[in-house]
């Protein structure tokens, strides 16, 4: 049967057909790659209609523009919910790309990638994270809107989701949710697909909570409809939008696999293909022809009056902008220059120079560093997980972001390490905000999976890890981290610096605000000594990640390796080794593996040439890693084993890296190698 189906029916029901069209497109597409989720798609197809024809804003032709509202598919495993709603609105996503869903190459991964398919706003699949990105999505928005009065009738916009029941029993969108209910994030209203249906059965296996009195109590407004009644969603749509003082749970109890003869309301139809009977069986019972990937003529027709009406919304948008142009010139500047993307200029910045002879944590000098680039790159805004005095991450002279004021740029996250990462992507995905978040390196735990995903999708995060060894003393093995900066390694895209002094810090910003993607500085507790810069290397070097520190004697006998508050113990032992052993000694500074690794070989020969065989790495964590750079032959001092509780000297010695201690294995390894 052709595409006018539906157009020659009497009685039909139009919207109930657009309805229909994007349940079969996800039907057809999974079957057709023999593998996905339909049972979401089909379980929310309703409601999913009615958001986007009725309540979202958007752009088609200019998927990123600013006054956009975010739509975010949390249950990203779903995704064919989505790229079926982004082909009927006329997205860059020609029906060709769903035929080709899950293959390599296509726009329609298995799950969607703000980076893949144009209209998608950020990477979901692993659950919990997607709503909580929309959490520093209304975040940011209510920030912009605060520091920019004259534009924030255009700077305005709603943040809404779409969440599983498994998106709700993560523990990173509890954090998340309390959060956006302290601070009255009004615009942000999640549509709850509560199907009771999850991978292992019904959900009452494990989730009988009430959620809607948990989210009243995170201060959410909630309400609940018959997800498959279009007009009670829209209703709850509605009164979402004139009530913007809390933000909102619409709790919308569908069936998931929804027309399905067979196997609606069953986990089977979660994540497997319906099969060729069932898909058949499927479109008799709607009354649809058994053409795959049907898009009837109506519902064509039905949503080109929908991206009329957006096409008038952008019309109206952009003469307010030009009004804005001319009457605050200004404003407008900033806010395309903190939508671009661009790295800041920070040749404006007044970088503080740290003086030999003193002795500050990398920690204390991040927060000088810090504070003189709020001055200069004012899109900089963040906070720490209820560490602020420790991270030293607060902006000074800025008040705290609250409910009654959204504009300050110092955050306070509370204990919620794993929401405060999600947030961060959140704000970054958004637009026009540099995010960081502060927290102690061994809680990077706590943060690895929005660490991993600021990865993947490149965002322009800093994260700022104090207390990075076991140096931070008295706590104990609890708190000092060991595996965690090998793990952090192993993320591709996210460089992990790891700064030897004060000027290597400030040198450690810079190189994170110019990374378009995250950054972890890894800092100190403990006082580092400022080196001398006028006999060793400019710490200007660190920008390629790993550089000559210092040497003496002519071609390298021995190369010692270092990065952060082993550095200047690495000096030390070379100073010694040269002055009293007539050693040719050279030490490398290699705070930043990965940039290290993006810099040619001829470089990265020249400051450890290979035909220097006895080297050492000197790092108070892991020792994994470090044989790509010591060879399986070098000598590898670090911490193999978990810490323990005690002051900084006397864990020094305790585990052999106190530097005399250092200095001994050292040259014990250089008399076996040379």
């Amino acid at each position: 049967m052709s595409s006018d189906f539906g157009s020659n029916l009497t009685g039909v029901d139009l919207e109930q057909l657009c309805a229909d069209t994007i349940r079969v497109l996800a039907m057809d597409a999974v079957q057709a790659a023999n593998s996905g989720h339909p049972g979401m798609p089909m379980g929310t197809a309703d409601l999913a209609h009615v958001l986007w024809t009725r309540a979202l804003r958007l752009d088609p032709e200019d998927p990123r523009w600013i006054g956009r509202d975010r739509f975010v598919l949390s249950a990203g495993h779903g995704s064919m919910l989505l790229y079926s709603l982004l082909h009927l609105a006329g997205f860059d996503l020609p029906l060709e790309e769903l035929k080709r869903f899950r293959q390599l190459g296509s726009r329609t991964p298995g799950h969607p990638e703000n980076f893949e398919t144009p209209g998608v706003e950020t990477t979901t699949g692993p659950l919990g994270q997607g709503i909580s990105n929309a959490v520093g999505m209304a975040l940011a928005e209510r920030h912009l809107c605060a520091r920019f009065p004259a534009a924030a009738d255009l700077l305005a916009h709603r943040t809404y989701v779409l969440a599983s029941d498994g998106d709700l029993m993560e523990g990173v969108s509890a954090e998340a949710c309390s959060l956006a209910g302290h601070l009255g994030l009004g615009k942000l209203v999640v549509l709850w697909d509560d199907n009771h249906i999850s991978i292992d059965g019904s959900t009452d296996l494990a989730f009988t909570e009430d959620v809607l009195a948990r989210f009243a109590a995170y201060g959410w407004r909630t309400t609940r409809v018959d997800g498959h009644d279009q007009q009670a969603v829209a209703a709850a749509l509605d009164e979402a939008q004139r009530t913007t003082d809390r933000p909102w749970l619409i709790a919308c109890r569908t069936i998931i696999g929804k027309g399905s003869p067979h196997k609606a309301d069953t986990a089977g139809v979660h994540g497997s293909p319906l099969g060729v009977e069932e898909l058949e069986a499927t479109k008799k019972a709607m009354g649809w022809p058994l053409d795959p990937f049907l898009v009837p003529d109506a519902v064509r027709t039905r949503w080109a009056q929908r991206r009329e009406e957006w096409k008038s919304a952008r019309a109206a948008w952009d003469s307010g902008w030009e009004r804005l142009r001319g009457e605050h010139p200004e404003t407008a500047a900033a806010i395309e220059g903190w939508f671009s993307g661009e790295a800041p200029d920070l040749d404006a910045a007044e970088w503080p120079r740290f003086e030999p002879g003193s002795k500050i944590a990398t920690r204390a000098a991040s927060g000088k560093v810090l504070n003189a680039l709020a001055r200069a790159v004012p899109n900089l805004i963040g906070g720490s997980a209820d560490l602020t005095g420790s991270n030293k991450t607060n902006i000074d002279g800025e008040g705290i972001l609250s409910r009654e004021d959204y504009a300050p740029r110092n955050l306070r996250f509370g204990v919620r390490e794993h929401a405060m990462g999600a947030i961060l992507n959140g704000m970054a995905l958004h637009g026009a905000l540099i995010p960081y978040g502060g927290t102690f390196l061994v809680f990077s735990d706590y943060c690895r999976p929005s660490l991993r995903l600021a990865a993947l999708m490149s965002l322009r995060t800093v994260w700022v890890m104090t207390h990075d060894s076991i140096f931070l003393g008295e706590d104990g093995p609890t708190h000092q981290p060991v595996e965690h900066l090998a793990a952090l390694c192993a993320i591709p895209g996210l460089r992990v610096i790891r700064p030897g002094d004060a000027n290597e810090t400030a040198v450690a910003w810079r190189m994170a605000l110019e990374h378009r993607g995250p950054t972890v500085l890894s800092l100190t507790r403990q006082g580092l000594p400022t080196l001398d810069r006028s006999e060793t290397a400019d710490a200007e070097e660190a920008m390629r990640g790993g550089y000559v520190l210092w040497e003496r004697g002519g071609a390298p006998e021995a190369l010692l390796i270092a990065s952060g508050s082993e550095l200047h113990v690495a000096l030390d032992v070379a100073r010694t080794l040269h002055r009293e052993d007539g050693r040719a000694v050279r030490v490398v500074s290699l705070p930043c593996w990965e940039v290290f690794e993006e810099q040619d070989a001829e470089y990265r020969d020249r400051v450890l040439p290979p035909a220097c065989g006895a080297r050492v790495s000197l790092e108070a964590a892991a020792t994994f890693g470090w044989e790509r750079y010591t060879g399986p032959l070098g000598l590898r001092l670090g911490l193999d084993r978990f810490g323990a509780s005690a002051p900084a000297g006397a864990l020094a010695e305790h585990f052999g890296l106190a530097p005399g201690q250092v200095l001994d294995r050292v040259r014990s390894y250089l008399a076996r190698t040379l």
